[in-house]
């Protein structure tokens, strides 16, 4: 990215040099059945030259920066979806565990939320190949508005953490970029991939439900150091992902990978909502467990569901449904909020939505019924 903003020969609003291989490989991708923005179409003339207005206004204006992916659509049923390059430099690791998580028999087990390969095809040329997966959105956007609604992420994310666990796969960066929620329901319209809150055409607000309203399954993405082990009695030598915290990153030697998860995770609440939010004290014991500065104290998966659990039921109806407020919220505002949220309150009481969101609901019961969170 940092070669790209350095590029001073590039256009105003022009592709940068990251976007330029999608560009060049845009009639081979939809060759698959995939078609890139207009902004990668070959014959692209950007809008924004006969349209009077600045290119960040315009939706061809938009870049995508980001190193290996890009947003694509299924031209079959008009499915937004991801394309992710599979490079080989970085190992094989990523597509392995993706497609364990995605064979026969695991890919529809309700308990699995690693994100699912839909597709995996190889570009000619030598082009390499590019994985598809489901276009997901950032766990903690829009924001949480009730406790209710965290109960249910942190009880989906920890199911899905069990599972990878239990095949005796750690994940090694389950961390907050790479926890995800899909928004299919949420965002029925859905929305612009990189202004994720405008919406698809760019003219306006994306337009959303809330968790309560439409439950969102949550899941785990980016396997790149993801690894299976015989056992989860192993120790590895540290990798790095995007949360360097840990204390075992910053001691020599080889440490659990599966102990480090278990931080990974606590400290995503810790940084996303113990730290921003009031009212989460009733996490406080089990993310210090979670967290532990020695890895050999800190609980496996099975243990947190199980502490999670007793929390859980300690939570009267009253606290789940009550408004989640941030620290930096003034008093004058907080009482306005919780008027608004009153009303809310109100509404999902008549139209009988559950104060712990359950995507599976219609299909599977709801989590309290699942082994594990009785």
């Amino acid at each position: 990215m940092e070669s790209d903003l350095g590029e001073a020969h590039r256009e105003i609003g022009g592709l940068f040099s990251s976007e330029t291989w999608w560009r060049d490989c845009y009639c081979a991708i939809g060759e698959h059945g995939y078609m890139l923005r207009p902004r990668y179409n070959p014959d692209w003339r950007p809008s924004w030259r006969t349209s009077g207005k600045d290119f960040f206004d315009r939706e061809d204006g938009q870049a995508t920066l980001l190193r290996a992916a890009m947003d694509a659509t299924r031209v079959q049923d008009n499915k937004h979806v991801m394309l992710k390059k599979v490079l080989p430099e970085e190992g094989p690791h990523e597509l392995y565990i993706t497609q364990l998580f995605s064979s026969p028999g695991l890919r529809n087990d309700p308990s699995n939320h690693c994100v699912p390969l839909l597709d995996l095809f190889e570009l000619s040329q030598g082009g390499g190949k590019l994985m598809v997966i489901p276009f997901l959105r950032p766990f903690n956007n829009p924001r949480f508005q009730t406790y209710g609604e965290f109960v249910a992420f942190f009880m989906q994310i920890c199911e899905g953490l069990k599972f990878m666990h239990q095949r005796n796969v750690a994940h090694r960066d389950c961390t907050t970029n790479n926890i995800m929620l899909d928004p299919s329901g949420v965002y029925l319209k859905g929305y612009h991939p990189t202004q994720i809150n405008r919406s698809l055409n760019f003219k306006g607000r994306a337009e959303r439900y809330t968790r309560t309203d439409r439950p969102p399954r949550y899941y785990l993405i980016d396997f790149g150091l993801s690894r299976r082990y015989p056992s989860r009695d192993v120790t590895d030598e540290p990798l790095r992902g995007n949360d360097t915290s840990a204390p075992e990153h910053k001691r020599r030697g080889w440490c659990n990978p599966f102990c480090t998860d278990i931080y990974y995770l606590g400290n995503v609440v810790r940084e996303n909502f113990l730290m921003k939010y009031r009212g989460f004290e009733f996490m406080e014991e089990l993310i210090n467990w979670m967290t532990d500065e020695d890895p050999a104290r800190r609980p496996r998966i099975e243990e947190v569901i199980q502490k999670f659990a007793s929390v859980r039921r300690s939570l009267s109806k009253g606290k789940l449904r009550s408004a989640i407020i941030s620290r930096k919220t003034p008093k004058i505002f907080v009482v306005i909020q919780q008027a608004r949220h009153s009303v809310r309150t109100v509404r999902y009481i008549v139209s009988r939505r559950p104060a712990i969101p359950d995507p599976s609901a219609s299909v599977t019961g709801s989590f309290s019924r699942r082994k594990g969170w009785a």
